[in-house]
């Protein structure tokens, strides 16, 4: 009788799939990330991890959870780069995906088809609820969505929105608790009531 672990399984039924991880901030989206990419190492993959190189917050170069977990990233400007370090790479993970261009979709895509478990973590939505960069389209096109909740801090419900507390209409602005907080979707629309910002 032959026992197959997870590593040999995926060695010898390499099939290429896209994951990804969505949510609000604060959801648990880049540790879910990292526990799934630490499974994958504890299993003898060959595993690398990318993300933009605009998000410095809480490292140069390292994956950092909000509970400050972390795993060794390759910080990256565009999506093009990724395919230049994965030709030996059995699992890519890519965090921060909302603040990559649009041509992570079709590089995630490729590196699917070419029998690689992309695993992928970021905002489906964007302070002012809207779609947020290339997600829509990684969700679109993912063999496993999941969605992940923070808990809102008005009211204790599940919470799906990032509401932004400081004033700025960049879409784009790397924050923190002091500049972000998540809220559900009732207290989300009273705090844009609030801020004015109704529409």
């Amino acid at each position: 009788m032959v026992l197959f672990s997870e590593a040999n399984i995926q060695e010898t039924h390499r099939t290429g799939r896209i994951e990804v991880i969505c949510g609000s901030m604060f959801s648990g989206k880049t540790e879910e990330l990292i526990r799934r990419l630490k499974r994958a190492k504890f299993a003898r993959q060959r595993v690398e991890i990318f993300k933009p190189a605009i998000d410095t917050r809480y490292s140069e170069a390292d994956v950092v959870s909000h509970d400050s977990h972390s795993i060794a990233s390759t910080p990256v400007d565009t999506s093009g780069s990724i395919l230049l370090f994965t030709s030996e790479i059995d699992v890519v993970g890519i965090d921060e995906a909302q603040f990559f261009d649009e041509g992570l979709v079709e590089v995630c895509s490729q590196l699917a088809d070419n029998g690689i478990r992309v695993i992928v973590a970021g905002l489906d939505m964007d302070f002012k609820g809207k779609p947020f960069g290339p997600m829509p389209g990684l969700c679109s096109i993912a063999d496993e969505v999941s969605k992940v909740h923070a808990i809102c801090v008005r009211c204790g419900e599940l919470a799906s929105f990032s509401h932004r507390t400081v004033k700025s209409d960049k879409q784009v602005l790397l924050g923190e608790t002091d500049e972000y907080e998540p809220l559900c979707r009732k207290c989300y629309r009273k705090a844009l009531a609030e801020d004015g910002n109704s529409d």
